[in-house]
């Protein structure tokens, strides 16, 4: 895997060993930032699933100020930490080891907000409703902010989850994309 665009353009990015995460492909990642930026003027991203933390370490390339990456597999975090210290970006990198609710939680106690936040769990464990509701309990996105999903094609999600509004979907192969976007205020 490489870095697709921004500061760190073609650098390399380790994989996991073995076959417990699945990376986004390059393809899906640049349908993805293309969407979304494709460059960034700053801002806050939670990567919930990180494995190897490409995602994170994208968002960082193309101008994002910080990145809280996460994965609770020891493996993906020894992963992680290699990429984040390979490309230089420790001070704009967090690194965790947490299931999916502890670290929501954990970011609620360090009264954090995110501009962007990407769920792509393994397809077999999803709770991205749960989780996205949880998100907005917590305030932990932003007015405008942005969640992502990543799952199977086949998967379905409501419209309206808590504050946070379907805004499109794209597909890629045996993958969706889902966009959500948090309803501004009115």
């Amino acid at each position: 895997m490489r870095v697709v665009a921004g500061t760190l353009r073609s650098r390399k990015i380790e994989a996991v060993e073995g076959m417990d995460t699945r990376p986004t492909a390059d393809k899906g990642k640049e349908a993805v930032f293309s969407r979304i930026g494709p460059y960034f003027q700053g801002g806050e991203m939670l990567d919930v699933y990180s494995g190897s933390g490409n995602i994170g370490i994208e968002a960082i390339s193309r101008g994002m100020d910080h990145a809280w990456l996460n994965d609770m597999s020891p493996a993906a975090a020894k992963t992680i930490k290699r990429n984040v210290v390979n490309l230089k970006i420790e001070e704009q990198t967090k690194i965790t080891q947490l299931s999916a609710e502890a670290l929501l939680k954990a970011c609620a106690q360090a009264n954090k907000q995110f501009d962007l936040i990407y769920l792509d769990p393994p397809y077999a464990k999803q709770q991205n409703e749960a989780l996205i509701s949880q998100i907005c309990a917590l305030s932990l996105i932003k007015p405008d902010g942005l969640i992502i999903i990543e799952s199977r094609k086949e998967d379905e999600f409501a419209e309206q989850i808590s504050d946070m509004e379907l805004e499109k979907m794209a597909y890629y192969g045996i993958t969706k994309i889902s966009y959500y976007r948090r309803e501004t205020i009115k």
